[in-house]
């Protein structure tokens, strides 16, 4: 069922009638219920087997008939972490580093279309038409997708003209491109593990091929990296010589300028400036010196002539010899100091005066040698800044030389980062298809397809196979399960069931007649009514099956045909009487003049009878009433068969004289709308229906469906006498 595969609902029913909302809603908690899924797609298990060996005949046709064998072939090559020097030198491009990322612009560098172009060259891939797709005769499919495209995508006049116009080189560069797109697809590159070898693997249409384009991307490779070092030393050299020449230049220039500065100035040292530094501080000590004795004797010749008293110049003077002339108190001592005095003030004056000149000219030899010890301080530092630009530019180019003549032995010994591991070995066995793997992947599929018709099948379907389900929907009691009675016409219905008390068939309408008649064991329904939604359901043989059974409990039962606007007891009686229901109702005869006993059936029969009255009026009118109370005065049970309640409006209107309404619906037949709008117009005339008959039941359809033991158990035995519980 389509609800319960995908959820069960836990719903509560109103007690005697139906669900809350007049359609069954599922309560709030809803849980998914696996076990009718796969009870589900247990029933479909013979869908899924065919798809699954449908699928795997296709998947087989493919593997064996359609796919084109490709073979593989693997070269390893491993990156070389080692810096191995034949000499020690310096590299211009330094050895690669092993972490993941330059792993991958390894791979990167592998898979570029300019070392796969050199591949496309070097084995002229564009003459193999598996790599040049204009080479290939196009298959009917590729012709196919080209019409599609066409239609779809129709090409302009300015883009046919534009094929019509391509140049020869333009349309080797779109080919050469084309099979680059291709070898990009047909390789592969790894890295093996947690190591630093790249596994590059080719798969082409021919082993040897596969091989070959293996060997041939490594061999590219590495002459790449070998091409990239030597580009780069090449590089490296043809600047270092520019630069060496202009170092040698500069160089030469440098050392002339120390020349011609030398040869122009008078050859000074450090050790010359130092002399002449020492002899000018000698000089200002001189010049010190003198000035403070001009100063002392200038002084004295001011506080001589300030002086008033012989004893105070000698005071001044300090001679001792003064002192003692003064100390004599004769006349001659005195004219004697007297003369003393002027003779050593006439000396001081001098010596001032010879002060004065020797100052003057220490001043000059200062002057002169400050001037001098500059000037040649000026040029020892041009000099030596010329001398230390000659010795850095002769520095510059030793190094720069060194370097040249190191790149020029690099040259020789330059080596790949990469080398080749194991070449491509040619495999006579088919990589692909791996036809083992498309078999079960196409059994796999088929197994999935099979599940979503199966699981799209059941979401569809909108009829009921079980009794539960019908209760579910409906929430009405089923009071009655009948299987599909196995005669070919309505005449032997009868029959089938008299002469077979112990079949499958006549358990289920006994089970039905005592489902009846305990619906109210108080008060036992007397009238019954017995409609369908639509034509076909099986309700007039439910109403003759269940006549006959009550019959046979000894009870007096009268079978009233209410569809008399599709008459059909004749089908199932073989009676030829004229008068029936009409002529009751119209009064031109009496009920007991009209019914007949069915010797088979062993019950009375009121069938129906033409009108060009509407039935809905006679059945709506009193005199229909007065006939269904004497009835009721004279039959144990009274069963009327309706027509289909959404053809015409006749069951409603009978049912306002019945006790009971059982209401037929077609196993797997009768669509779930169709039960609930019919359902809607019994309880639109506050009848609602009493119990529901699911009939017609197809014990191979149960089977198939797996509620085999659901069935059994519904209606008791099975045929042959024995029990039908598979």
């Amino acid at each position: 069922m389509n609800q319960s595969l995908s959820r069960h609902f836990q719903s509560s029913s109103e007690p005697g009638g139906r669900q809350s909302g007049g359609q069954g809603q599922a309560s709030e908690e809803e849980v998914i219920d696996l076990g009718a899924i796969l009870g589900t797609l247990w029933r479909g298990k013979w869908i899924i087997a065919i798809c699954m060996v449908v699928a795997i005949m296709m998947g087989g046709y493919y593997a064996y008939k359609v796919a084109v064998p490709e073979y593989t072939a693997s070269a390893d090559v491993m990156l070389n972490p080692r810096k191995e020097q034949v000499v020690n030198l310096a590299s211009v491009v330094d050895n690669l580093s092993t972490d993941s990322k330059v792993m991958n612009s390894e791979i990167l560098v592998m898979r570029s279309r300019q070392l796969l172009g050199q591949v496309v060259d070097r084995l002229d891939l564009t003459s193999d038409p598996e790599f040049n797709g204009s080479l290939r005769p196009p298959s009917s499919m590729d012709r196919l997708k080209t019409r599609i495209r066409n239609l779809m995508n129709p090409p302009t006049e300015a883009e046919i003209a534009q094929r019509t116009t391509i140049s020869d080189s333009e349309r080797q560069a779109r080919i050469r491109n084309a099979a680059i797109n291709v070898l990009n697809r047909k390789l592969s590159i790894s890295i093996l593990g947690g190591s630093l070898v790249f596994r590059i693997t080719a798969t082409t249409e021919e082993p040897a091929k596969s091989a070959l384009i293996a060997d041939t991307l490594v061999d590219v490779y590495i002459a790449d990296q070998l091409g990239v070092k030597f580009d780069a030393t090449e590089q490296a050299t043809t600047w270092l010589s520019e630069r060496v020449a202009e170092l040698l230049s500069d160089l030469e220039s440098a050392s002339e300028e120390v020349k011609a500065f030398s040869t122009q100035t008078d050859l000074i040292s450090q050790e010359t400036l130092d002399n002449m530094g020492r002899q000018l501080k000698d000089l200002r000590d001189r010049i010190a010196s003198t000035l403070a004795t001009q100063e002392e004797n200038a002084a004295k010749l001011t506080a001589l002539s300030e002086a008033q008293t012989p004893q105070q110049k000698a005071e001044i003077l300090d001679d001792p010899q003064l002192d003692r002339m003064l100390s004599s108190a004769s006349a001659t001592a005195v004219a004697q100091a007297e003369q003393r005095i002027t003779l050593l003030t006439n000396r001081l004056e001098q010596d001032r005066s010879r002060a004065e000149s020797q100052l003057t000219a220490l001043q000059a030899s200062e002057e002169q040698l400050s001037e001098q010890i500059e000037s040649q301080s000026r040029d020892l530092f041009t000099l030596q800044q010329l001398q230390r630009e000659a010795d850095a530019s002769r520095l510059l180019y030793e190094h720069f030389l060194s370097r040249l003549k190191e790149l020029s032995v690099q040259e020789g010994i330059q080596q790949a980062d990469s080398r080749l591991l194991s070449e491509a070995v040619v495999s006579f066995s088919p990589s692909a298809p791996n036809k083992q793997m498309i078999l079960a992947f196409s059994g796999f599929l088929g197994a999935v397809v099979g599940v979503a018709v199966i699981l799209f099948m059941e979401l569809r379907q909108n009829t009921f196979r079980t009794a539960q389900a019908l209760e579910a929907q409906t929430g009405r009691p089923v009071v009655g399960q009948i299987p599909l009675l196995p005669v070919k016409r309505r005449g032997d219905t009868i029959g089938y069931l008299k002469s077979r008390p112990t079949s499958a068939a006549a358990e289920a309408v006994r089970n039905l007649r005592t489902s009846v008649l305990l619906s109210n064991v108080d008060q036992p329904p007397q009238v019954i009514l017995n409609s369908s939604a639509v034509p076909g359901e099986g309700k007039t043989t439910v109403s003759i099956s269940l006549a006959q059974n009550m019959a046979g409990m000894g009870r007096k039962v009268l079978l009233i045909e209410g569809d008399i606007r599709r008459r059909v007891f004749g089908q199932y009686l073989k009676t030829e009487q004229e008068h029936g229901l009409i002529s009751v109702l119209s009064g031109e005869t009496t009920l007991a003049e009209t019914v007949i006993h069915d010797e088979r059936l062993d019950a009375d029969v009121l069938i129906g009878e033409n009108s060009s009255v509407n039935a809905a009026d006679l059945f709506s009118s009193q005199s229909f009433g007065r006939m269904i109370e004497e009835a009721r005065q004279h039959y144990d049970q009274i069963i009327i068969d309706t027509p289909p309640v959404l053809v015409v409006p006749d069951a409603r209107v009978i049912a306002q004289h019945v006790d009971a309404i059982l209401f037929v619906v077609h196993w797997d037949r009768t669509e779930r709308g169709q039960v609930e709008a019919a359902l809607d117009l019994f309880e639109s005339v506050n009848h609602p229906v009493n119990g529901l008959v699911l009939n017609k039941i197809s014990p191979a359809g149960m089977r198939r469906y797996g509620y085999g033991h659901k069935y059994g158990y519904g209606y008791g035995y099975g045929y042959g006498g024995k029990y039908y519980v598979n």
